[in-house]
């Protein structure tokens, strides 16, 4: 009688942690909170990114990536910025995908420009840069392909 009791318990413990779990991630994974604009910024190659990889200016996390898809027109990635409203962002700043190292992860890096134009909320970053792989640095730096200028 005792051990079914025990179980009882440690199974209320486990359900309750879970339900505490599945509360705390929600807060990352809804979407643009009321403090938040949404942005968006078109990538030639969003490699490395994923839905909830941090925004950040800076080094300082300002926002968060909410959503990743192909637009099929033109093949590049569309990304949607859940970003701080308190951070103003001007309208010629530019979005880049930047990596934390060798082995860390991938995240958007804002650079502000100095327009006095404000991004607003539904607005785009026109200013982009993509993803840089360095598999295919490393290759055409072993192949020789670095470019022949300074032979000349």
């Amino acid at each position: 009688m005792a051990n079914n009791a025990a179980e009882t318990l440690i199974g209320a413990v486990v359900v309750a942690v879970a339900v505490g779990f599945l509360a705390y991630a929600s807060q990352f994974t809804s979407g643009a909170a009321a403090n938040e604009i949404t942005l968006e910024a078109r990538f030639g190659s969003a490699e490395g990114l994923r839905v909830g990889s941090e925004v950040r200016l800076a080094g300082v996390r300002v926002g968060t990536l909410t959503a990743l898809s192909l637009d099929r027109a033109t093949y590049q990635a569309v990304a949607v910025l859940a970003v701080d409203q308190t951070v103003e962002i001007p309208d010629d700043s530019e979005a880049k995908v930047a990596s934390e190292g060798l082995l860390g992860g991938n995240f958007i890096e804002l650079v502000p420009g100095g327009s006095p134009i404000i991004l607003a909320d539904g607005q785009e970053i026109t200013y982009t840069q993509g993803s840089v792989s360095l598999l295919n640095l490393l290759m055409k730096f072993a192949s020789g392909g670095g470019g022949d200028d300074a032979a000349q």
